[in-house]
């Protein structure tokens, strides 16, 4: 698929805010008053700017208050509930937490929870995508959990509990790049069955069904070199995993905790970037383009 922007910052920002509102929730880091403001507005600055970036993917943005309507039948509708929901419980906890050094400690819990479930939602957008193989599977929400608990750890302070998860987040993100080449191929999809013409014989692309280009063209058929993807896999695990990694093993100062989070981020949205452009939608096929 097209690596919009606007997707690529939705699901690296909000799943990093969310990440660190379960910390939050879970008093990792136990802080009040001025401190616990600056750890909370990290949160959900990340958290809501990331939702209000994703408005911007939508043909009319003024509808963007209909996608609570669809929850019986759209992750994308349980996304927003969810997020909702967890961004007004953990403002009260917050606000008890900063103002009163007061811990309505089933709130934490609840928004910690709900934080986890609201980045799960997010994640089961794409993982319900029967078009997209390479998306299609349960390492997805693995993935998209993984490298949020992994990032809000470190923007937690949580260097111990951070070193852990960022190293399962980077071995998910190996296993989902490996299981995730051959899903296209393993799904059995083919030209001849997305024509219908299979059962006649093999089947193949004469020419493009149309001398322009269209909206599917634009937003599903999107191909990244493999020279091209493995340079970008080996720089993103570098910079998303390795060096926050060796940086937070290192005697702590502020400066690497401040390095550590920024090659999290710039790898994070590396990553992000490859997994829609590596997504390979099964209406490629039928303008021969896999």
């Amino acid at each position: 698929m097209h690596p919009t922007p606007s997707v690529i910052i939705f699901t690296a920002l909000s799943g990093l805010g969310f990440g660190l509102l379960v910390f939050l929730g879970l008093q990792m880091p136990d802080v009040t008053g001025g401190v616990a403001f600056i750890f909370f507005a990290i949160g959900f600055g990340l958290a809501v700017g990331g939702l209000i970036s994703s408005t911007f993917h939508l043909g009319r943005p003024e509808r963007s208050l209909k996608a609570f309507k669809q929850w019986r039948s759209s992750w994308l509708s349980r996304e927003a509930i969810a997020a909702l929901f967890t961004l007004c419980v953990m403002a009260i906890y917050a606000i008890g937490r900063i103002f009163f050094d007061y811990d309505i400690r089933i709130l934490g819990v609840i928004g910690a929870i709900m934080s986890l479930v609201t980045v799960f939602t997010t994640s089961m957008i794409y993982a319900q995508l029967k078009s997209i193989p390479r998306w299609n599977t349960k390492l997805t929400p693995v993935y998209f959990l993984s490298l949020s608990v992994g990032g809000g750890a470190l923007l937690a302070g949580q260097i111990k509990v951070c070193l852990f998860l960022l190293i399962i987040a980077g071995l998910s993100q190996l296993i989902v790049w490996i299981k995730g080449d051959r899903a296209l191929a393993l799904s059995g999809t083919t030209i001849g069955s997305g024509t219908g013409l299979g059962t006649l014989g093999d089947v193949r692309a004469f020419e493009p069904p149309h001398t322009g280009t269209n909206y599917l063209l634009k937003e599903f058929v999107y191909i990244v070199g493999r020279n091209h993807s493995a340079k970008l896999r080996i720089i993103t695990l570098i910079l998303m995993i390795g060096t926050p990694v060796l940086l937070l093993s290192l005697p702590f100062s502020h400066l690497l905790a401040a390095l550590a989070v920024i090659s999290h981020v710039v790898g994070l949205f590396i990553s992000r970037w490859l997994f829609f452009a590596e997504a390979e939608h099964v209406v490629g096929l039928y303008y021969g383009k896999r």
